[in-house]
């Protein structure tokens, strides 16, 4: 297991949530959610907080594995954010972490309609946790644009 923070990222339309790991990769935090429009250059002031060793970005891949419009933004997105950093940016399959977001929070007691924010940011958590955990079995998730 390498070890290094990473930085999860839950991208949408309108916002970005935000994850981070602890620098042995053991656990996932929340750590905010941003402006779609601001969300790079945020993420460039992060990376500097942090010094990652790299963003972990949701690949949105429709239920049967095919790509859809917003794989192609998420791509761009991770493109884009992996230049702006020159961190490099793993695409992971975020396939219903969204939703799995929304029940924890439901069960937590939280209103989807309030919680919208935070379920960005638990969604950018369950994502970066799962590639923690392949990593620590030894698998690789999803594939890696940018520096390596």
């Amino acid at each position: 297991m390498r070890t290094g923070t990473r930085i999860g990222i839950d991208v949408g339309k309108v916002r970005v949530g935000v994850a981070r790991s602890d620098a042995l990769g053991l656990m996932a935090v929340p750590v905010s959610t941003l402006a779609r429009e601001t969300a790079i250059a945020d993420l460039v002031r992060l990376a500097s907080d942090y010094e990652p060793i790299e963003f972990v970005c949701g690949l949105p891949l429709s239920l049967d594995g095919s790509e859809t419009a917003s794989t192609l933004d998420a791509r761009e997105f991770a493109i884009e954010l992996s230049a702006a950093t020159h961190v490099p940016v793993r695409l992971v399959d975020e396939r219903l972490t969204t939703v799995t977001a929304q029940h924890a929070l439901h069960d937590a007691s939280h209103s989807t309609k309030s919680g919208r924010a935070m379920i960005d940011q638990v969604a950018a958590t369950i994502l970066l946790e799962s590639a923690l955990n392949a990593e620590r079995a030894g698998n690789t998730l999803g594939e890696t644009v940018g520096d390596e």
